[in-house]
């Protein structure tokens, strides 16, 4: 299993524009993350606050459904977010790169 999400992990960061991943528990604790460790602690304080927002927004509008991915650009970075029972998946990208 471990082999698998780190095949998982190097195919993602392979990706045209991608500066970094992170893996956090749904305590904020950091499982993993390819970025430094003030970067690691920026996100890991306030994506977790953010994809809540987001899945209490989309419980709002039809209780039957549920947040699957979160995807926010900036001018200077897209965010986006894969919340899963056990973790929250951080991808952090430059939307420059990407659409080039």
């Amino acid at each position: 299993m471990a082999e698998a999400i780190q095949a998982t992990l190097e195919r993602i960061q392979k990706h045209k524009g991608v500066l970094g991943t992170i893996i956090i528990d749904h305590n904020g604790v950091t499982l993993h993350s390819t970025l430094d460790d003030k970067t690691t602690a920026e996100y890991t304080e306030l994506i977790p606050a953010l994809s809540m927002l987001a899945k209490n927004l989309v419980r709002d509008v039809d209780p039957q459904n549920d947040l699957d991915f979160l995807r926010v650009r900036s001018l200077k970075h897209e965010i986006m977010v894969a919340p899963k029972e056990e973790f929250l998946l951080i991808v952090i990208q430059d939307p420059a790169a990407v659409s080039a």
